[in-house]
């Protein structure tokens, strides 16, 4: 007998509890989009805004509020102190924002404050790492456009994968080169014509009736939006690491919107239900074994990262627990029901075929 996750004639009724989702997933996003504007967008972390890594032991346990209080030094701008690694190891590591101070004044000050608070010898500066806040402007622009085209990418490949419209698709891709390259003449802030190219890219979804790539467009924004917001509330960096874990959480959410979309047209095709609402619901169950062992198991890995993987990559491992659940949760609540909208038609020529197999 074979093991069996969920039975096979599961049926949970996704699509009437759409309602609530749109609720959830609307109070999310307005109180993560509320931070951010009146914060004035995410706060960057040194490898964007420019700054110093400094990492420093201790002979034995340091309370970081007395390492705070011994640092408040004018040399010390926007001071962040927090573990790193180990407990038994005693280490901890210390941000500074760039203020045309050099590293031998960053240095220095450190020194000073902590045999200050500590005694002379109860340290040891064993990193210090400066990048300048111009290195951060362009690290910052990249990370901007890695993102954009990341998603430009997708919604190409959708496109074609799914509706058969490369052309189509060429067409939407050739408007928004045209639309950055008029952006970049008026040397708009990058951050702008990110904003603009991927408005302009859920417009001409919407024109171009691309709704399987629209479906997919709107479940990124809203994966890459749901982490930022969170972050924004409680106040952490964002820098390459977290970059790094949205472009994971934009390849992750796209592979589960994919298993979806696939069972759905073939469900369409196969014409097993009268109703799309029906189409939708058994398309979800029938791919909800496979939903939960893949983002249960990445769920737990990413956790144990989380948990025991120390300050360095404690906030990638959280955007990544983050990203997980909100990638598992829009290729339900998000991906599928933009197809609603569209009322995508069955494919009459390739039924027969569909049928046959």
């Amino acid at each position: 007998m074979s093991f069996e996750l969920i039975r096979h004639d599961t049926n949970v009724d996704f699509v009437g509890l759409r309602k609530y989702a749109y609720i959830l997933s609307a109070v999310l996003l307005i109180a993560g989009t509320l931070s951010l504007l009146f914060k004035g967008g995410p706060q960057y972390g040194i490898d964007f805004a420019g700054g110093f890594n400094v990492q420093v032991r201790f002979t034995q346990d340091a309370e970081l509020d007395k390492i705070r209080t011994a640092l408040n030094s004018p040399v010390l701008p926007g001071l962040v102190v927090q573990d790193f690694g180990d407990a038994a190891d005693h280490e901890v590591l210390l941000r500074v924002s760039f203020a045309d101070q050099s590293t031998n004044q960053v240095r220095d000050a450190v020194s000073a404050g902590l045999d200050a608070q500590f005694g002379a010898g109860a340290h040891e500066i064993q990193r210090l790492e400066m990048v300048g806040p111009k290195v951060g402007a362009d690290l910052r622009e990249k990370a901007l456009q890695a993102i954009f085209y990341a998603v430009l990418l997708i919604a190409t490949y959708i496109s074609g994968r799914f509706e058969q419209k490369w052309m189509v698709a060429g067409f939407m891709a050739a408007g928004l080169s045209a639309v950055v390259y008029v952006l970049d003449l008026l040397n708009a802030p990058t951050s702008m014509s990110v904003i603009a190219a991927t408005v302009a890219t859920l417009v001409l979804c919407v024109v171009l009736r691309l709704k399987y790539a629209l479906g997919a467009m709107v479940a990124l924004i809203h994966d890459v939006m749901i982490p930022l917001g969170f972050f924004s509330l409680m106040n952490k960096d964002v820098d390459l690491t977290i970059i790094a874990a949205l472009l994971t959480i934009v390849g992750y959410s796209l592979n589960d919107t994919i298993i979806v979309y696939d069972r759905i047209r073939e469900n369409l095709r196969a014409k097993v239900a009268p109703s799309l609402d029906t189409v939708i619901n058994r398309s979800v169950n029938q791919t909800l074994s496979r939903t939960i062992i893949t983002s249960g198991t990445t769920f737990l890995a990413v956790l144990a990262l989380y948990i025991f993987g120390g300050g360095v990559i404690h906030d990638f491992a959280l955007c990544m627990l983050l990203g997980v659940l909100a990638g598992t949760y829009s290729s339900i609540y998000v991906a599928a029901p933009v197809l609603g909208f569209f009322k995508p038609r069955i494919d009459v020529e390739d039924a027969p075929k569909a049928a046959a197999a």
